[in-house]
């Protein structure tokens, strides 16, 4: 089951305003590790979704042929 991009970029949202909230060094830095993370996660998923589109497209456009 496939996680939606949307929740990946919410969750990088949270990691950003709570890296922007505290006063400590050390939980900022994790914070920030942890919105760079999601981001990540955000960006494979479209990856995966247009990759997967693309081989769609290109099966029925053989199936036609």
């Amino acid at each position: 089951m496939a996680v939606p991009e949307e929740f990946y970029l919410q969750q990088a949202a949270l990691s950003a305003r709570s890296a922007s909230e505290t006063d400590l060094p050390n939980l900022r830095d994790k914070y920030l590790r942890s919105q760079a993370a999601w981001e990540v996660l955000a960006r494979r998923e479209v990856a995966t979704r247009t990759a997967r589109e693309k081989r769609e497209a290109d099966k029925a456009t053989m199936i036609v042929a």
